[in-house]
């Protein structure tokens, strides 16, 4: 018990009466009961404590490792989102200009040979 022997625990049982006295041994000795149960139950209240505070703990780090995966994510989705609309973007603008070059090029008069050798003519007359 304890790592004693009985002849140990026989030697405390004696100076234990001897200062004690046997009259008041016995309260002695449910008080000394009821701290070792105490004790015991404050110790293993301390222990659930800590172990759930590291459980929390754990569960805070994933939780962490989660929501920054999570923000990664967004980050990524954002990024080849806002690549595509530029891209989008870029192509548009480009059928605009080409449109618009292309629009401009067939609403300009076309002059023939002729019609710039009578004007060429009348400039001399």
């Amino acid at each position: 018990m304890f790592g004693m022997s009985f002849g140990e625990i026989l030697i405390i049982a004696v100076i234990a009466i001897l200062f004690i006295g046997p009259d008041k041994l016995p309260d002695a000795m449910v008080k000394v009961a009821k701290f070792f149960r105490s004790f015991k139950k404050t110790v293993n209240e301390t222990k659930e404590s800590i172990e759930q505070e590291m459980h929390l703990a754990e569960l805070k780090e994933e939780a962490i490792s989660y929501k920054e995966k999570l923000d990664g994510a967004v980050n990524d989705f954002k990024l080849d989102t806002d690549v595509n609309i530029v891209d989008d973007l870029n192509k548009s603008v480009k059928e605009i200009e080409t449109s618009v070059k292309q629009i401009s090029s067939d609403s300009k008069p076309k002059k023939s040979k002729k019609s710039k050798k009578k004007s060429a003519k009348d400039q001399d007359v």
